[in-house]
Order: C-alpha cells, then structure tokens, then sequence
C-alpha cells in the first residue's frame, strides 16, 4: 500500500468517531407536512357536495325501492310478503361487513383505483337487475348489489367533505354528509308511484341504473385529494373478515326475517343465530390476539366507545318510528304511496332544514342544544303520532313527522363529529374501528330495532283483539245490527242468509283486526315517544352534572417550585 493511501485510511479513521459525535449531537429536520391542497372555489364546492349528495341518493335508492314498495312487488313475482322481504335482506347481508374491509383497501391501494372500480361495479349490478325474471334471481341480484353499493356510502362521505375546508369538515361537511344519508327513503317513496305505472318493478330498476349512469362520470371529472397510503392489510385480515361478514350476514338474515316467520316457529332462524354468534366469536378471538388487528375490539368497548354506540343504537330506535312503524301504519289502513307523496315531500324539506340548523349550531359550539332540540321534536312528534285513529290520514301527520324529520337530522352530526375527532387523533387504524362502530349501529342497529318494534306491533295486536273480541257477541243487539249493516253489500249476489250472515261476521271480524292493529301502532308511537322523552331527561342530567361538578370539586393547591 502506498504511503498516501496509509494516511488517507488514518485520517478516515481519526475523523470516524468525530463524525459519529456529530451524528448524536445533531437532530434530523422533522418532515414536512404535507400540503395542504388550495380552498376550491364556490361553484367548485357547490359542484362537490351535488357530487357527494349524487352518491348518497344513489346507493340510497337501491336499498330503500324494495322496502318503498314491498306490497307492489308481491303481485310483480307473485309472492308473500316474507317472500319478497328476502329481497331486502339480500341487499343488507353484504353491506355492512364489506364497507369495513373497503376501508382498509382503500387506504392500502389509494382512493382513485378504489372510487373508479367501484363505481363501474355497481353500474354493471344495476344492469343485472334489468334481467331478473323471477324472485330467485331477483333475490341474487339483489346481493350483488349490495355489495356494489358498498362503497358509494363512502365515496359520498369523501366527496362532501372534500368541498370543506379542515375547519369545517366536522362541522358543516359532517352535517351535510349525515343529512344526505336521510334523503333517499322519502325521494324513493316520492318517485316510486309514477315508475310504478309506466312499467312496474322494471321501471324502479332502469331508474337506478339511469342514477348510476349520472353518477359514473363524476368519479373521472372531479378528482379527489388522495390521502398517504399506508400498508395495512395482512394475510390474517382475510380470515378475519370472513367470520366478520358471515357473523354480519346471518344477523342481517336473522333480523329482517325474524318477525316475517316469527322468531321461535322456523327452526332454520335459530341456525342463522348460532351461525352469528359462532363466526363473530371466532372473529373476536383472532382479533384480541393480534398486534396489529384489524377491529381494534378492546378500543372499541371502552366506556367512551361503548356510550357512542348507546346514542346510535338510541337514535336508531327512534328514527324507525317514521322509516318503519309509521308506513306499516299507512299500509295497515290501506293508504298507498301515491297518497303519501305531499307527506314525503314535508318530510324531505324538514330534513333539510334540520341538517341545515344542525350545522348552524355546530358552528356555534352549541352541540348539546342539537342534541335537546332534536330529543325534544323526535318526542313531541311520536306522541302526537300515538293519539292515531282508524281515520288518522297522512294529512293529519304532517306536522308531527316534520318534526321527527328534523329531529332526525339534528341528532346524529354532534355525535359523529365528536367520535370522528377522537378516532382520528389516534390514527387511521381507529378511524377503521370507529367506521365499524358506526356501521354496526347504523345498519344492524336499525335492523335490530325494526326487528324488535314490529315484533312489538305484533304482540300488542294480539292484546287488543283479545280484549276487543271479548266485546263481540252475536247476542248484543248492536252487534247484530252492525252485522247486518256489513252483509247487507253482499245481498244481492248471495240469497242464503246464512251465508249473507257469515260473510257479515267475517267483514266485522276484519275491522276488529284492523282496529287492534292501530291501537297497537298508537301503543308503538307512544313507547317511542316515551323511549325518547327518557333519553332527554338523562341528556340533561349529564349537562347538568357537567355543569356543576366543577364547583364541587375542590380545587388543587398549587405547587411550590423547587429550589433547583
């Protein structure tokens, strides 16, 4: 070696620990954020949230068409209605579950491959349901495409809240977001009479593809600011999700069905609940025992999490007094959709302005005023409901229904904004988790509360046609004169009288049943009403104790300093 090459390795090494001092010593530059991109424009916004509310309406529309026109659909395929609610369960089976691992692929493999896919599979589900021809393949289709709409829920969530600054996101673009996911039930039900007549159950469908049609473009002429992707699939994440959508999916069954077939008499529904619990109790044990799960379950049942789920699943409760138990009550006294359309139209408009008002309130740090008001109009709407009577018509309910509208919209923005904000100052695996907990609550929630107020419906018809039978007796003279007075339509087609009188006795028998289902659904209106009313008296003994807790709690003496 030569001599310049000797004192080149010395110096290198003399100057090897002085350079490793340095390396201590000297801290790295923290990285950059990363920008932010710049505020868009007026017409931009305005272009986003249409965009945004464009999504909700149309996956709304593939899940509320079937439950808008249940009855209709029995004579398109010649079935019960049991039958026909399977159409329904098809669809929700799929939802849920698959919106949580959407979550994660997106985050993994980027937002613009995700929205395009997803987009053209649902226009290709929506083409699908042109070529049903029977329940069965409708039934089949139907599960498609739920698991097609999946993703469009998020995307208008996406959409919506890209049109607000950060400042604003939990609080005008939550409100707008939340309250675009209440406008689909009452569009479908105003649009569903004058599809029906054109062309039946084939119209309803060609409108939704014609909606997904609309909505493809958007996907490709309005970008969205595509968040960091992040590595966070594993090859556990596969069979865990599997017992999670089947758990999911035998409960969708389980609940939809339920009180069709009633729940102790079909032997296959305590299968479909055994299946339930066996797969999610599968899912919980691979969950709790990985580093990196994807359900966070311990985080999930923490005490602030578990009083999250509590207001949803309360609100849900609630809200199924006008999506469900009040359109049973108009099918139940033969009022058809073509006859609710101005209550539905009330009732859009009220949502609106609820969400509107929301977000004023919001603004103004006034969250737990949303919360009082909208306890306060959900109550006072669902007892004005239970005073109903055989001649209650939709004209007598539109202000009542108004109420629950904008209660509605008024309830869910405060508490997502406030568990939005806590799942993600953690981290992205906990926006996941808080995803799952707004979805478990939102759709098995309202599953399950459908499920249990229509079982009660049931229950307490039953309760008054025993009471109410127990005054029929073909003995009273009013009884027999009403008899006479029903079998007298029929007289001059049936001569046997005692034909004439058995037919009267069993049009008497109708209305009695009739009558003990609207004392049942006045009976549902006021448990609701009361459910409510207990919910706002505990909201206002939680303000209050925050309020005065501060001055019982003595206050801590302040600590000397130290002498260093």
């Amino acid at each position: 070696m030569s001599t310049r090459g000797t004192l080149s390795a010395q110096a290198e090494d003399e100057a090897s620990p002085a350079i490793a001092d340095q390396q201590v010593v000297v801290e790295e530059p923290p990285p950059a954020a990363p920008a932010q991109p710049p505020e868009k424009s007026l017409p931009e916004k305005l272009i986003y949230i249409a965009a945004g509310l464009l999504f909700f309406v149309t996956q709304g529309l593939g899940m509320n068409i079937v439950t808008a026109n249940m009855y209709q659909l029995q004579g398109e395929f010649s079935a019960t209605v049991a039958e026909v609610v399977w159409l329904s369960a098809a669809y929700m089976a799929p939802y849920a579950s698959l919106s949580i691992a959407l979550f994660k692929i997106r985050a993994q493999y980027g937002l613009r491959p995700f929205a395009e896919l997803s987009i053209i599979l649902f226009v290709v589900a929506s083409c699908l349901n042109l070529f049903v021809t029977d329940l069965h393949s409708a039934i089949v289709v139907r599960f498609v495409s739920g698991m097609a709409a999946a993703p469009l829920s998020s995307l208008g969530f996406l959409y919506i809240l890209e049109a607000y600054p950060a400042h604003r996101k939990l609080s005008f673009g939550l409100c707008t977001a939340l309250t675009g996911t209440l406008l689909s039930a009452p569009i479908a039900r105003i649009i569903s009479p004058s599809l029906m007549e054109i062309d039946g159950w084939r119209s309803l469908y060609t409108m939704e593809l014609g909606v997904a049609l609309i909505a493809l473009p958007a996907i490709y002429l309005l970008p969205l600011t595509a968040p960091p992707r992040a590595k966070i699939l594993e090859r556990v994440d596969v069979l865990s999700y599997l017992f999670l959508a089947t758990g999911l999916g035998c409960l969708a069954f389980f609940f939809s069905l339920g009180r069709f077939y009633w729940w102790l008499e079909a032997s296959w529904l305590g299968l479909l609940l055994a299946a339930a619990v066996v797969c999610l109790t599968c899912m919980a044990f691979i969950e709790l025992h990985r580093k990196n799960p994807m359900i966070d379950l311990r985080w999930i049942f923490s005490r602030q999490n578990l009083h999250i789920a509590a207001v949803l699943i309360i609100f849900r409760a609630v809200t199924s007094e006008q999506s469900t138990t009040a359109v049973s009550f108009y099918q139940q006294l033969g009022i058809m959709n073509d006859q609710t359309v101005t209550l539905y139209g009330i009732i859009l408009l009220a949502t609106i302005l609820g969400g509107a008002f929301c977000a004023f309130l919001m603004v103004t740090k006034y969250v737990d005023t949303a919360h009082v008001i909208a306890l306060s109009l959900i109550a006072i709407g669902a007892f004005l409901d239970s005073q109903a009577t055989n001649l209650t018509r939709p004209e007598q309910m539109y202000f009542s229904q108004a109420m629950i509208a904008g209660g509605a919209a008024m309830f869910l923005p405060p508490v997502m904004a406030k568990g939005f904000a806590s799942a993600m100052a953690k981290g992205l695996p906990y926006l996941v988790n808080f995803i799952a907990i707004f979805l478990f609550t939102q759709i098995s929630g309202s599953l399950m509360m459908t499920a249990a107020l229509g079982s009660f419906v049931t229950i307490r018809e039953k309760f008054h046609s025993n009471i109410l039978s127990e005054h029929i007796v073909l003995t009273d003279p009013n009884v027999a004169l009403r008899i006479s007075q029903l079998a007298s339509s029929y007289g001059k087609v049936i001569t046997d009288k005692t034909l004439l009188n058995a037919e009267g006795v069993s049009m008497l028998a109708q209305q009695v049943t009739r009558e003990a289902y609207v004392l049942a659904y006045a009976d549902t209106f006021l448990l609701i009403s009361m459910v409510t009313a207990a919910a706002l008296v505990m909201l206002l003994i939680h303000l209050a104790w925050n309020r005065i807790k501060p001055t019982l709690m003595p206050a801590e003496p302040a600590t000397a300093p130290q002498n260093s």
